[in-house]
């Protein structure tokens, strides 16, 4: 009897063990991400406040807990996770449907250049010249960034053109 309700416990722990290391990022991800948005594109920040802005949401979250629920988890002790056992490689990811092309992959919109930044027009965001985003969203304009403040749109993350 003892014998079997030590090993039901050991397997409690290791399938709680499995649990805890899933949230990690996956294998095709790029390194440093944190969160998969609901558009097919990576996100690198370190909280989960405002990550996937203009992106559609977040799809899946595995960076650190946000500020109010590590206050939470401050007070119960988390268990470490078990020890990496010979994983084997993930498969390489499928590629993106037509309809939701990841923007990396997308190519920039005709027009742009010197003084214009990529409005896009669903999130009322402005990327700058050489950022991800710019001229690859799905709907967005050219514009000088004058035109686009005056047009109610604020910069990506809040940090205005150089």
């Amino acid at each position: 009897m003892r014998k079997t309700l030590i090993g039901s416990l050991l397997l409690a722990v290791g399938m709680l063990a499995t649990q805890v290391g899933s949230a990690q990022a996956p294998a095709g991800a790029p390194a440093g991400s944190t969160g998969l948005c609901n558009d097919g594109t990576y996100y690198s920040g370190a909280t989960k406040s405002g990550a996937c802005r203009g992106h559609k949401g977040v799809k899946q979250w595995w960076g650190a807990a946000s500020a109010k629920s590590s206050k939470a988890a401050e007070s119960k002790p988390t268990p470490a996770p078990a020890p990496a056992a010979a994983a084997k490689p993930a498969p390489a990811p499928s590629p993106a449907p037509a309809s939701t092309p990841k923007s990396s992959a997308v190519t920039p919109a005709p027009g742009g250049g010197a003084g214009k930044v990529w409005v896009n027009t669903a999130s009322n965001v402005y990327h700058c010249p050489g950022s991800q985003y710019y001229g690859k969203t799905k709907a967005g304009t050219y514009m000088s960034e004058a035109d686009a403040k005056g047009n109610g749109a604020h910069p990506e993350e809040g940090k205005p053109c150089k």
